[in-house]
């Protein structure tokens, strides 16, 4: 259910695009890639834009819709609506498909971020990434998951 919700994500949001990920029993990983930022002036050749526009505000000079990006969305929208669509579909698999009900939230209340700057720090994440559910034991969050 979470990895469906995860490959919705470029549908929702066109200007980002995933890649590597895992879900793990009790938290989950994944790189989104901003795609669609608009830069301010014009980016070097040795310098592509990173993440999002460092622009204050839009062209116009005027936010739109609450974004000083005009209808770019931060990373906060993108993973709020990830762990809302995840969360209520799950809800509804407890109420109808006899899922396992969770205490509390489903989500931790807020997320950790790192701005990935170059290949190589790409490929050392991605390495952590694929090799996270083989390490899941020596985790200090290890749990056995009941099953």
């Amino acid at each position: 259910m979470i990895e469906k919700w995860w490959h919705k994500l470029p549908e929702k949001f066109p200007t980002i695009e995933i890649d590597e990920f895992i879900v793990m029993p009790n938290h989950f990983h994944g790189i989104i890639v901003i795609v669609g930022a608009i830069p301010c002036g014009r980016p070097k050749k040795d310098r592509p834009i990173v993440g999002a526009t460092p622009c204050g505000r839009p062209e116009n000079g005027r936010p739109n819709k609450g974004h000083p990006h005009g209808d770019a969305p931060t990373l906060g929208d993108i993973i709020d609506w990830f762990k809302t669509m995840t969360t209520n579909e799950y809800i509804r698999n407890v109420k109808s498909n006899g899922w396992q009900p969770f205490p509390g939230r489903f989500w931790q209340r807020n997320y950790f971020e790192h701005i990935i700057r170059n290949n190589f720090e790409m490929n050392r994440i991605r390495e952590y990434i694929y090799n996270n559910l083989s390490n899941w034991t020596d985790d200090e969050y290890f749990m056995e998951v009941q099953t």
